[in-house]
C-alpha cells in the first residue's frame, strides 16, 4: 500500500510553509510514497457556488493558500524518491505554455517523479479573476490536454483549438519523464469520468473520513471508467487510481487507517494521499499524524 501526504499549503499550515522542505524530507524518511499539493487561486467572500460545487459557502480553512508550483518545486529539490503530485490543479485557469513550463521544471527538479493531476474546478469567481468563461471550463480542459501533449512531445510545438492557441515556438526543454508526464484527472460526474476513460492515465477520486466515505460509489465510478475505456479501445488496467483521503477535524488515526485498508480491500486502489488540512494545525502535528498512519498501515 502506497500512502502519501499533502504538503503544508492551507489553513494554519500555510503560515508554516517555510518548513516545507523539512516536512518533505521527513515524510520521505518515514516511508511516505508521495507528496501532494492542491489548488485554490482565491476563496470568494460571497461565492456563487460553494465548496465542491455544493451550497454557497467555502470553508474558512481554504482562505490562506500557498502556491502549489512553488511548494512542489521545493519538495522536489528536498527529496529523492517520493512521487510529486497535484490533486488537483484547476488546470483550465492556466495558459498552456506557462502550465507546461512550471510542471516541466518541477519534473526536472525531481528527476521524473511528477504526477500532474488536473480538474476543472467549481468556483466561478476563480474563472472571473482569470478573465475566463466558467461555462466553457470542460472544453478548455480537453483542449489544454491536447496543448500539453503537443508542447511536451514536439519541438517546435504549436496548438490551435477553438478556445486555446499556442503559436509555433521552440520547445527543446522537456520533462524528465518520457514521452510526457501522465495525465491524472479528478472526476465524479459521468462527463468527467468519461474524460478519464478516454484521456486519463490516472483517476483521482476522493473521500472524507468519517463524514463521507462512499466505497460503493467508488466501485461504481471505477466500473464506469473501465467500461468506457474498453468501449474506446483502451486497456482499463493502464488507468491508475490515487484516492484523496481528507481527515475531518477530531478524527482519530485509527479511523483513517481503517478506511485506507477497507478501500484497498474493496476497490483495489493501492495508493492514497492523506490530507491533514482540517485535522492538524501545524507542520509538526501533521508529521506526527503521518508517522502514525504509516505505522498503522504497515501493521496491517
Amino acid at each position: 500500500m502506497q500512502v502519501g501526504f499533502t504538503l503544508p499549503q492551507f489553513h494554519k499550515q500555510a503560515f508554516e510553509i517555510a518548513g516545507v522542505a523539512r516536512y518533505a524530507r521527513e515524510i520521505e524518511e518515514a516511508g511516505g510514497a508521495s507528496l501532494w499539493v492542491g489548488d485554490r487561486n482565491l476563496a470568494a467572500v460571497n461565492p456563487k457556488i460553494g465548496y465542491g460545487g455544493q451550497g454557497n459557502t467555502i470553508p474558512a480553512e481554504l482562505n490562506p493558500a500557498g502556491d502549489p508550483f512553488v511548494l512542489l518545486g521545493a519538495a522536489a529539490a528536498a527529496t529523492e524518491r517520493v512521487l510529486l503530485g497535484t490533486h488537483v490543479l484547476v488546470a483550465p485557469l492556466y495558459p498552456p505554455v506557462q502550465l507546461a513550463r512550471s510542471l516541466t521544471t518541477i519534473d526536472l527538479l525531481g528527476g521524473g517523479r511528477l504526477l500532474p493531476g488536473f480538474g476543472v474546478g467549481w468556483s466561478p469567481e476563480e474563472y472571473e479573476a482569470a478573465g475566463l468563461d466558467f461555462t466553457t471550463r470542460g472544453a478548455r480542459m480537453d483542449e489544454l490536454l491536447d496543448a500539453l501533449e503537443a508542447i511536451w512531445t514536439t519541438d517546435p510545438a504549436e496548438y490551435s483549438g477553438e478556445l486555446l492557441s499556442v503559436p509555433l515556438h521552440h520547445s527543446p526543454l522537456k520533462p524528465a519523464r518520457r514521452p510526457r508526464p501522465p495525465f491524472y484527472l479528478g472526476a465524479m460526474s459521468e462527463r468527467a469520468l468519461r474524460r478519464v476513460a478516454l484521456r486519463g492515465d490516472g483517476w483521482l477520486p476522493l473521500c472524507s473520513v468519517p463524514s463521507w466515505v462512499d466505497i460503493d460509489g467508488l466501485v461504481q465510478q471505477r466500473a464506469l471508467i473501465d467500461s468506457l475505456a474498453r468501449e474506446a479501445g483502451r486497456d482499463p488496467s493502464a488507468i491508475d487510481s490515487v484516492l484523496r483521503v481528507n481527515i475531518d477535524a477530531g478524527t482519530s488515526t485509527e479511523e483513517v487507517s481503517t478506511v485506507i485498508k477497507t478501500v484497498r480491500e474493496r476497490t483495489g486502489i493501492g495508493h492514497v494521499m492523506v490530507d491533514t488540512l482540517y485535522s492538524d494545525d501545524s507542520v509538526d502535528q501533521a508529521l506526527q499524524r503521518a508517522g502514525e498512519i504509516l505505522d498503522s498501515v504497515r501493521k496491517g
